[in-house]
């Protein structure tokens, strides 16, 4: 590991913009506001077919996978990239969850048993969850999968993505890291808040596991850690979008014969809300560097990131719907999804307020007596 401090790299190359661009233009053909919440109303929120687009088309899910195994032996950087613009469109496919969080987890593992899922994961044969809950943070212990007789017992609640995943890696109480097929478990849907990312409830009732690594916690740690860090970057770009819509909507519309927007007041929180997503790029830019060099402020990097962009992208959204008026209060405009995307994304891979205690353990800031 990189013990030597590294001054981190905030700006986009010219491979992330036109990476940027390429993933963009295919949203906006594949992902539009009316699809997304058409599909959020039906039984099947995930949309395969921007999953094939995204995977088999353009092979971003081994962004973060070796050449050798399959992947496009990219980063971080370019990862984050990426969930900035699923995180503009909402987008229902299951990125995060399976070609960051749990490959990730297999990255950590060393047997050909991971070498083979990692290999399915990045051509997106197979979409992968880590079988933990979903607020579940770095420092957490979410073991409680026991193996009696060879086969795994026991019931995990809130997975993300648990209804469209292939194979479920799960931690388990004698320490081990198991895949278990999702054929042998049985999956429960919650009523999810944010319908573009569904929960459920994982049930394990003598399924067998193939044992990854003796190490869960280690695996786990990791996985959840670049969960935690790249959410920023989704987050960032949700908050980006409401901002954008918003001061569109404002030069748009208009009351007592002048645009809405040139009023002070509105002004006023528009240049606030600028100032915070400029924050939040920042955090989430440097908490994916950090990731990508393997930096040694890299836990540092990630619990600010993840501190400062969870309340940030909540106040954007829930800005865009007062700016907007009437019609933000209603279902058929998209906001409400950007609002409670952000809301859902607060308490994901640990809350801001779990982050900050986690920030002020690495740098030693203890509280007052």
């Amino acid at each position: 590991m990189n013990s030597q401090p590294t001054q981190p790299d905030l700006l986009y190359s010219e491979e992330e913009e036109a990476l940027r661009a390429a993933v963009r233009d295919l949203l906006t053909d594949h992902c539009d506001p009316a699809g997304v919440l058409a599909r959020a109303e039906s039984d099947t929120p995930h949309d395969r077919a921007l999953w094939k687009a995204l995977t088999e088309g353009m092979g971003l899910a081994g962004l973060l996978v070796p050449e050798s195994l399959g992947g496009q032996g990219a980063s971080h950087r370019e990862t984050a990239v990426v969930l900035e613009e699923l995180g503009r469109a909402v987008a229902p496919v299951p990125y995060l969850t399976s070609a960051v969080v749990a490959t990730e987890a297999l990255l950590a593992c060393e047997d050909d048993e991971a070498a083979g899922l990692l290999a399915e994961l990045a051509s997106g044969r197979k979409v992968g969850a880590l079988a933990v809950g979903l607020s579940a943070g770095p420092t957490g212990t979410p073991g409680v999968v026991r193996k009696d007789g060879g086969l795994l017992h026991g019931e995990v609640t809130a997975v993300a993505d648990a209804a469209v995943a292939d194979v479920l890696l799960v931690p388990a109480e004698d320490g081990a890291l198991y895949a278990v097929d999702a054929a042998d478990v049985t999956v429960t849907p919650h009523v999810s808040f944010d319908l573009t990312r569904p929960l459920a409830a994982v049930t394990f009732d003598g399924a067998p596991g193939r044992r990854l690594t003796q190490d869960a916690g280690t695996a786990v740690r990791r996985a959840l850690r670049a969960g935690a860090g790249l959410l920023a970057s989704e987050q960032l770009g949700l908050a980006d979008w409401c901002l954008t819509e918003t001061v569109r909507y404002l030069k748009e519309r208009k009351q007592f014969n002048r645009p809405v927007g040139g009023f002070q007041a509105l002004k006023h929180r528009l240049a606030q809300m600028w100032l915070e997503v400029v924050g939040v790029r920042a955090a989430a830019r440097n908490a994916a560097d950090a990731l990508a060099t393997d930096s040694a402020d890299t836990d540092v990097a990630v619990a600010v990131a993840a501190a400062y962009a969870a309340p940030v992208a909540v106040h954007a959204a829930e800005e865009a719907v007062q700016l907007h008026g009437g019609i933000g209060m209603t279902w058929e405009h998209p906001v409400h999804l950007y609002l409670k995307r952000a809301k859902a994304d607060a308490t994901a891979y640990g809350s801001a307020g779990r982050h900050r205690a986690a920030l002020a353990e690495l740098v030693d800031l203890r509280p007052a007596l």
